[in-house]
């Protein structure tokens, strides 16, 4: 037979209405009756159902999360992040995957809104200022993964890297290993984050009294074949860089692969490091030395703030604000020391 709140209720001692808050993570009751209960319902095995309670709450209790693709590893961390905690609070996860195409993420958050999900989660996003304005318009609770949103609205909040910092920290990485003919390479247009770690970049040269190199500024798009291409325009330049800070690992393994079948020795010709740190960072020949972001982390906080600001359309009073984390250097085997320049076989 299924157990009820009712059920509940009776076994705990307690009302009705205080079983719906502790099942619901009402902040109206104390910590202590709310894991009491809970773990009363669980002994029970209480199931709650879904549409019932969309009839009481009107809410649908499912989530849209829009992605640029799932298989990028460091992604579908982050969804991982996000999809466990969305199951402890009884939520479901509708993913959308927009191909890093701005028109197709703004037609899947729209999708999205027409399915009448409580509140939409965005990584990367590849839109302007102007769709933060669309968005706070719709009304729907929005949060941003890796994104600047810096006048949050009522209902639009972000969940970012420190991006200039692990710029910095990159960059001051090989400056420390005594290089100074240091390139960056980009990753895709209309990228917050990308521009942030180029600032960073910057400013960890101008701070060791390096002028930067308009030359040594490479566009790439966040994908292997990016890094395969930098590499190239790299190797043509007439005084090419000795070490490169790549937007994430996944140029940076695309240009380390391409830089391979060059004859080109990382990091004894090459130093590289990425940004991220993949699941695949530590495994590849050689591991590379990268800025490691939280990621899983960084899709639970999106969800709890993303669950707070479904609650705050209740007006229960929670201050939301948007959230910075920092990354960390993990120094691997892809750079080292500069010990002299190695003249490259770029023929």
């Amino acid at each position: 037979m299924r157990v009820s709140i009712k059920d509940i209720a009776k076994a705990a001692g307690v009302s009705h209405p205080t079983v719906s808050r502790a099942l619901s993570d009402s902040p109206l009751i104390s910590a202590a009756t709310k894991a009491r209960i809970q773990r009363l319902a669980q002994e029970m095995g209480y199931s709650p159902n879904a549409l019932a309670r969309g009839l009481v709450t009107r809410q649908t209790y499912s989530v849209g999360v829009v992605v640029t693709t799932i298989a990028d590893p460091f992604v579908a961390e982050i969804v991982q992040g996000i999809e466990t905690t969305a199951h402890d609070h009884g939520y479901t996860v509708i993913l959308c995957n927009s191909g890093a195409e701005p028109q197709r993420e703004i037609a899947a958050v729209e999708m999205l809104r027409s399915k009448r999900v409580d509140g939409v989660i965005v990584t990367s996003s590849r839109v302007g200022a102007l769709y933060l304005e669309h968005l706070e318009r719709i009304g729907a609770p929005v949060v941003l993964i890796n994104n600047h949103n810096e006048q949050s609205g009522r209902y639009t909040f972000s969940v970012e890297v420190d991006n200039q910092h692990g710029g910095w920290l990159a960059t001051g990485h090989l400056i420390q290993l005594g290089h100074q003919r240091i390139s960056y390479v980009t990753g895709p247009a209309n990228s917050s984050s990308d521009l942030d770690r180029q600032a960073g970049y910057r400013h960890a040269l101008i701070e060791a009294g390096i002028e930067p190199d308009a030359a040594l500024i490479i566009p790439g798009n966040g994908r292997p074949d990016g890094g395969e291409r930098a590499l190239e325009i790299l190797l043509s330049l007439a005084n090419p860089p000795t070490a490169v800070f790549c937007y994430n690992d996944m140029t940076a393994i695309g240009l380390i692969a391409a830089a391979r079948r060059r004859g080109i020795s990382i990091p004894k010709d090459l130093s590289v490091v990425g940004f991220d740190d993949i699941v695949f960072a530590s495994y590849f020949e050689p591991p590379l030395t990268t800025v490691a972001q939280p990621k899983a982390e960084m899709g639970r906080l999106a969800m709890h703030m993303l669950l707070s600001l479904i609650t705050a359309r209740e007006d229960n009073g929670e201050e939301i604000s948007n959230r910075v984390v920092q990354g960390e250097l993990i120094v691997r085997a892809s750079t080292r020391k500069l010990c002299k320049r190695v003249e490259r076989r770029d023929k």
